[in-house]
């Protein structure tokens, strides 16, 4: 119920709606009474209760009556408290001045005991409950004794005894039915409030699980706009959070004409798709719904990050296989390299030269691939912390020219933005040692054949690290493959160093990926600035 009493006190508790019904049933009573006291005023001849004797009486009960009906109505906005005591004074009074005015106009003819049933009519649908009957009844019983006294009066008239009967029956009827109406309003309005309450609950909850969920999540209206979006899903397509949300041909174009397609088809198949923002493949699989606007979901899953995992499971196991035949190998292998180079000492022709050099070169590559399995054992060893890459590079660039014995102005520095990458120390050499390695290798050896290219990322916070050669670039054939472990298109290469670089970039939450198509490649390692 909309109105209660607590257990201690016994004070109401009345409903919004509640208050609001009784305001406007004081504001009625202030029409009314307003009403009464212009045509007194104004228009005496058109209020038939009004006679050359009886104008000052209906001032003063008009007037009377005005002012109580303003004070209700002042009460009931500014003060909420004692609702069923507001009702009853107010329905009393009403009660009071109607039957004086029955009086003052000649008993029930004047057509004034109507005004009564409006009152008992509202009283019955603001009202507390058995209240009403009473009001019903102190209705009766002024009409009653206003009857009685006219017949003390005048002439008793039996007629209007069964008049005023009348009037009280249709009292009691028209109190209990709106008490009736206004129980089963009451009723629908608590239904309705039960019920707002468990969808709001159920809305909090689905939005709670589409936020926490791993999968990308987007809702679309027929007119191809995105009407909601979880967390997951703005960062697969690279939307920056709290702004507006795009339409999907700004997310992405092949999403939105996969769509387009759906739409027509309504296949259940999912489409593969890549994000230019983010350069990530995604699956996309739309799902219609049944909602009053047709709305469509959108499931979008990070294919990269799938095949990541199944790699990452599958090399788990060969990871520790090998890392713990690494060890056994390094103590033979480095008896066999002590051996050959003391067998170098030794001088027996040029056929035996050729054999030693050969059984060298190939013992430092054995020893070259068993450091760098040993370093995938290492990746979980990171200490993040702030590093200037105006700094870096330069010292950096000059010690690996230095090594390869290279000319220093082979490779270009181009440094712009923050220039401020969160890793680790030890693992950014290695990466861009392994990534300047491949880029000097398959370049053409001329003036600033290699740029190294510092700029801030599409997003705030993010830095982009280019490593770019003018050499043929990486055919479309070993795309794929690029990153798997012991691929190499090089006689002397291990195949583990963009393996390790990339390994290197996710523990320290960054990404390492080939870029572009065309001549030359173009390595972009993504990476956060702030958040060490």
């Amino acid at each position: 119920m909309a109105m209660s009493n607590t257990a201690g006190g016994g004070r109401e508790r009345f409903s919004e709606t509640h208050w609001k019904s009784l305001r406007y049933f004081n504001l009625y009573r202030l029409t009314v009474a307003t009403l009464l006291l212009s045509s007194t005023l104004l228009y005496p001849s058109a209020f038939p209760v009004l006679t050359p004797h009886q104008g000052l009486q209906h001032l003063l009960l008009a007037g009377g009556y005005l002012v109580s009906a303003a004070l209700s109505v002042i009460l009931a906005y500014g003060y909420r408290q004692h609702a069923s005591t507001q009702v009853t004074a107010s329905v009393l009074v009403d009660v009071l001045v109607m039957t004086l005015l029955i009086h003052i106009g000649g008993g029930l003819g004047s057509g004034l005991g109507s005004m009564l049933l409006v009152t008992l009519a509202g009283a019955g649908l603001v009202g507390q409950g058995r209240l009403v009957l009473f009001y019903a009844a102190m209705a009766t019983i002024a009409v009653l004794f206003e009857q009685s006294y006219r017949g003390w009066l005048n002439d008793l008239d039996a007629a209007g005894f069964f008049h005023a009967g009348v009037f009280c029956i249709g009292f009691f009827a028209v109190a209990i039915s709106a008490r009736l109406l206004a129980r089963r309003v009451l009723a629908n309005e608590e239904l309705a409030r039960q019920r707002g309450v468990e969808v709001n609950n159920q809305m909090v909850i689905s939005q709670r699980v589409i936020e926490e969920m791993q999968e990308g999540v987007l809702v679309l209206r027929g007119d191809d706009r995105v009407t909601q979006s979880n967390p997951r899903a703005r960062q697969l397509l690279a939307v920056a959070d709290g702004g507006r949300q795009p339409g999907l041909g700004e997310c992405s174009p092949e999403l939105s004409q996969a769509y387009t397609d759906w739409s027509h088809q309504h296949g259940e198949d999912a489409v593969l798709l890549r994000i230019p923002a983010t350069g990530m493949h995604l699956r996309a699989r739309f799902v219609g719904t049944a909602s009053t606007e047709s709305d469509v979901l959108v499931f979008l899953e990070n294919v990269s990050r799938l095949r990541e995992q199944a790699q990452q499971i599958k090399l788990a196991a060969l990871g520790r296989l090998t890392a713990n035949i690494a060890h056994e190998i390094r103590n033979p292998l480095s008896a066999i390299s002590h051996a050959g180079e003391l067998m170098r000492e030794e001088r027996r022709g040029e056929l035996y030269e050729r054999l030693l050099r050969i059984l060298l070169d190939n013992t430092q590559r054995l020893e070259r691939i068993v450091s760098d399995v040993l370093e995938l054992g290492r990746r979980d060893r990171v200490y993040r912390e702030p590093i200037d890459l105006r700094q870096l590079l330069p010292s950096f660039v000059e010690q690996s020219l230095g090594k390869e014995h290279l000319p220093p102005d082979l490779v270009r520095l181009d440094v712009s933005g923050m220039a401020t990458l969160c890793f680790d120390r030890s693992h950014i050499h290695q990466v861009l040692w392994n990534l300047l390695s491949n880029a000097l290798r398959h370049s053409q050896r001329k003036v600033g054949s290699v740029l190294l290219l510092i700029r801030d990322g599409k997003l705030e916070g993010q830095v982009e690290v280019h490593v770019i050669d003018d050499g043929a670039g990486v055919g479309d054939d070993c795309r794929e493959q690029i990153f798997e472990p012991f691929f190499t298109t090089h006689h002397r290469g291990t195949g583990l160093g963009l393996y390790i670089a990339r390994e290197l970039c996710e523990a320290n939450e960054a990404q390492l990926e080939l870029q572009g198509s065309g001549p030359g490649a173009d390595f972009r390692l993504l990476g956060r600035a702030v958040g060490c």
